[in-house]
């Protein structure tokens, strides 16, 4: 089959978001309570499932080049993967490189043993919330303790922003997060966010 086109849009590929690319461009805020909201589509993510505690984690880690965290809420990073915790036998891994071959990759160090490696790029989009009122805006509807005591760079869960299922990931102190749900409902939780931003254009209120 022929690559799409400029000539040929129908068959162009189109982010869960794209139809909303100027209403989130048009609901950033800056100044003191600044905070930005952006897509980071087409991200490669890969489901892996394997025994922690086996030979096969071992050849795992040694393809990512970084241990797999083992704890909830952790994330590793080397090059460009990022091991994410999902689950005591189980990761998303998140990368810049293509999601075939990460997939491959990691198929290949399995081997054998027990255990999955499933590419679902396509389940999710990302989108990333970040400036000073970052951490405010989703306190309006996130059930976590977001202040950095108790969250911080580095660490990933699975939680809820307003109705919607996400994985939450904090990736540095502006601070910036990076917010991960079903790509059938990135457009409720982008309305959701843009709503939310909203009121940090006025003036704060003491």
């Amino acid at each position: 089959m022929a690559e799409p086109t400029e000539a040929d849009p129908v068959r162009l590929r189109h982010s869960p978001l794209s139809h909303l690319e100027d209403r989130i461009r048009a609901a950033t805020v800056t100044g003191a309570r600044a905070v930005a909201l952006s897509e980071r589509p087409f991200s490669t993510m890969v489901n892996l499932r394997v025994d922690p505690a086996g030979e096969a984690a071992d050849r795992v880690e040694k393809a990512l080049g970084t241990p797999l965290p083992r704890q909830c809420g952790r994330t590793t990073a080397s090059g460009p993967h990022t091991a994410v915790w999902l689950g005591p036998d189980e990761w998303l891994v998140l990368s810049r490189s293509d999601g075939t071959a990460v997939a491959a990759e990691l198929t290949e160090a399995l081997g054998g043993d027990p255990g999955s490696v499933v590419d679902v790029s396509a389940n999710r989009t990302t989108l990333e919330l970040t400036g000073p009122a970052a951490r405010q805006v989703l306190e309006k509807g996130c059930p976590l303790d977001l202040h950095p005591r108790a969250f911080g760079p580095g660490r990933a869960v699975s939680t809820t922003v307003g109705p919607v299922a996400v994985l939450l990931w904090q990736v540095d102190d502006v601070p910036t997060y990076r917010l991960l749900p079903r790509s059938s409902f990135a457009d409720y939780l982008a309305r959701w966010l843009i709503d939310a931003m909203s009121e940090y254009r006025g003036p704060e209120v003491s």
